[in-house]
């Protein structure tokens, strides 16, 4: 009996699962380790914020979806990886022995590269978290307390969560409350098209929500946060949304990373390192390097099942090149959404209802009936 052992259950396990449900294996234990047992897909989160989905609806449960595929659901974090040993430590002291390993477990907040960060802000990861604290924000508002809150991030994330506090705050009827965010290019959206950074500041400027480009943050206190140019913004609720940061757990579980602390993966998704082992998502680096983000974590799905099913049965593996570039919808809080692929950029309402399609359509896909097996 071979025991393949799933670490995480970011989205490219999602397409492992739903591979195993359609295939069962013989002979093959299958454990997925996540410390959630649902998923909650970051690309609706926004739309929660702004008040357009429930939570929800936004969900992915794995139990159901890992009792389809045969698996069993350890819900637990991770806390250490031994790949000499082939073992995962969770954190209630268990350690489960593997045969092969895949590992898609995102990545962390780089919370502790700003002085402060780590006791008076809120990450974006992990998302249990982020979501309680945007929680509070709400009940801050409805209880007429002070809700002013500051993004630290301006990529894309961190402009949909500025356009969709200002949406929500201002349905509470709190229009009084401060939205700012401060990134470190002059426009919002580095690295999108500059018709969409221009597009994305003028809505900005129109619906209040204040921009400080050009900018680092130096230190955040209880009462906000420090710039670079010796000013302070007061915030009650600071967030994160800055760059991504490996999980140190897998720098040093003693497989081959880059610099940065991700596993490094070759073309078919494997540890250069350790033929047991696969990753994919925001916690790989990919032989062809691509951006964090969770285009590439779905795109790595399919062709990380089709190896894993090929490693166990120890047929010839299969070489994948992530695509050269993504697709990105920028929902505004209000029923539009901006967008790009490439150099081209647009913007609307019908850019929402056409983000909102395929994020449904997404969730939908991956939601299984039943309760699993959950130890």
């Amino acid at each position: 009996m071979k025991r393949l052992v799933l670490l995480g259950g970011g989205h490219a396990h999602l397409f492992v699962l739903e591979r195993f449900a359609r295939q069962r294996l013989a002979a093959v234990e299958v454990i997925l380790v996540s410390p959630s047992d649902a998923q909650v897909y970051s690309g609706m989160l926004p739309g929660w914020i702004a008040g357009a989905y429930r939570l929800e609806a936004c969900s992915i449960p794995l139990a159901g979806l890992a009792g389809r595929a045969g698996a069993r659901l350890v819900r637990q974090a991770c806390v250490r990886l031994d790949a000499a040993a082939r073992t995962v430590e969770t954190a209630d002291g268990r350690r489960i022995e593997y045969d092969r390993l895949s590992i898609d477990a995102g990545a962390a907040t780089a919370i502790h590269a700003i002085p402060g960060a780590a006791t008076f802000a809120t990450p974006v990861r992990p998302l249990d978290g982020f979501i309680g604290a945007i929680e509070r924000v709400f009940a801050d508002a409805a209880a007429g307390r002070e809700c002013d809150a500051l993004v630290v991030g301006g990529g894309a994330a961190g402009v949909e969560i500025a356009f969709a506090l200002q949406a929500r705050l201002a349905v509470i009827g709190r229009r009084d409350a401060r939205v700012a965010v401060v990134g470190t290019a002059a426009r919002p959206l580095d690295g999108l098209p500059r018709i969409v950074q221009w597009r994305a500041r003028r809505l900005m400027r129109d619906r209040g929500i204040e921009w400080h480009g050009g900018r680092r943050v130096c230190a955040i206190t209880a009462d906000g946060a420090l710039l670079d140019d010796g000013s302070g913004l007061g915030a009650r609720h600071v967030f994160l949304a800055t760059g991504a940061a490996a999980h140190p757990w897998i720098a040093a579980s003693g497989l081959a990373t880059d610099r940065e602390g991700y596993a490094r993966v070759d073309a078919t998704l494997r540890s250069v390192s350790h033929p047991q082992v696969f990753a994919a998502g925001d916690c790989a680096a990919y032989a062809t390097p691509r951006p964090k983000s969770g285009v590439f974590a779905v795109r790595a799905g399919p062709p990380l099942a089709e190896n894993l099913l090929r490693s166990l049965a120890g047929e010839p593996l299969r070489a994948w090149r992530p695509q050269r570039r993504a697709l990105y919808l920028v929902s505004t809080g209000t029923g539009a959404a901006l967008g790009a692929r490439g150099v081209v950029g647009w913007w609307g309402a019908w850019v929402w209802r056409w983000k909102d399609r395929i994020d449904r359509r997404f969730v939908e896909r991956f939601r299984a009936s039943g309760d699993g097996s959950t130890r």
